[in-house]
């Protein structure tokens, strides 16, 4: 039986959506949508599949069975949650939704949908990240101790004139956090264990925009470890993102590959069996995974691993730092930068 699937957003990413539903023998893309009239006309007859203006005449007339929402962060509640009540399954592109408010209203409609959702945090199906996971929920390193993550990355003027909602909070709910640490953020979650409090700060130091091109936090877990993050668009080359962790037996590296340095003196690699190339390799070559592995569990029972209310867990953290560094934007402030973050 042949999945249909459709696409809401004609951008830059939905091209690695597309592609993965084109690799799968078993799912057929049948229609996509963007309020981008050119964009999405160009789609449309490229894909030789239907265009809608609007995701609500998308579900009533093409009846897909998963839709891949793909749009500004701020789009992203509406349409998962319209999907979700409608009972179609759903892969949205993080953030989960643009702030905290919008992402709880996510976490809500999947709870009382029968239908499946994944949030596109790809990088977990990294196979350096995925070691890395096995070898600290085996206990053989002992407890974490502490962490650190980086994301030192460059972008320009004309990436933000491309898209502007990238650099808007209206749009885009945030900066660099919001669109490109947040990944990283998550995998310090998913590694090192759930956060209780963060400390941080954001700021504009070069772009032209409205949002954080640089941020630096501390997060404080709940089994006691510290993570500290550093993440920045100003540098001239996007380097590799690195997590750092300290157990209590061993030092794990993840560079592009995962190194494991053991207290014994003994050393373990493990490499990415893929290797993204080109422009966009700061992707990675995770999408096709765990768009592939969400396709293969909808007949499951249960919910998809990725969940909102995990997803939603690292927009709250984002939010506590743009409270500390931004508090006039905030409908609710505090004199101080030490927050607790609520499950």
């Amino acid at each position: 039986m042949t999945t249909r699937a459709a696409v809401i957003g004609c951008g830059d990413i939905s091209a690695l959506h597309r592609d993965a539903i084109e690799g799968m023998p078993d799912a057929e893309l049948v229609a996509v949508c963007d309020t981008d009239a050119d964009r999405l006309d160009e789609a449309s007859t490229r894909l030789g599949v239907p265009g809608f203006a609007g995701h609500e005449e998308l579900f009533a007339v093409a009846k897909p069975d998963v839709v891949h929402v793909c749009t500004p962060h701020s789009q992203h509640s509406a349409a998962v949650i319209a999907a979700l009540d409608l009972g179609i399954n759903v892969i949205v592109e993080k953030p989960v939704a643009r702030d905290p408010e919008q992402a709880a209203a996510v976490v809500a409609a999947a709870a009382r949908s029968a239908a499946k959702i994944a949030v596109c945090f790809q990088n977990r199906y990294n196979t350096p990240v995925r070691a890395a996971k096995e070898l600290l929920d085996s206990g053989h390193l002992g407890p974490v101790t502490g962490a650190s993550g980086t994301v030192i990355w460059h972008r320009t003027p004309d990436y933000y004139a491309a898209a502007p909602w990238r650099g808007t909070w209206e749009h885009g709910g945030g900066g660099l956090l919001m669109n490109q640490a947040i990944h990283t953020l998550d995998l310090l979650q998913w590694l090192v264990g759930a956060v209780a409090s963060v400390e941080g700060s954001a700021s504009t130091r070069v772009l032209p925009i409205e949002v954080e091109d640089t941020a630096e936090m501390t997060l404080h877990h709940e089994n006691g470890a510290r993570s500290v993050f550093y993440a920045t668009l100003a540098h001239s080359a996007n380097e590799h993102v690195t997590i750092d962790i300290v157990t209590e037996r061993a030092h794990l590296s993840i560079r592009e590959n995962l190194t494991v340095r053991w207290n014994d003196g003994t050393v373990e690699t493990v490499d990415e069996e893929l290797t993204a190339t080109g422009e966009r390799s700061y992707w990675g070559v995770s999408h096709e995974r765990l768009i592939t592995d969400f396709y293969s569990r909808l007949d499951e029972p249960h919910a998809f691993w990725i969940t909102p209310a995990e997803a939603a867990r690292t927009v709250e953290i984002i939010s506590e730092v743009y409270a500390s560094s931004y508090p006039e934007r905030m409908t609710q402030t505090t004199s101080a930068s030490k927050r607790s973050i609520t499950a």
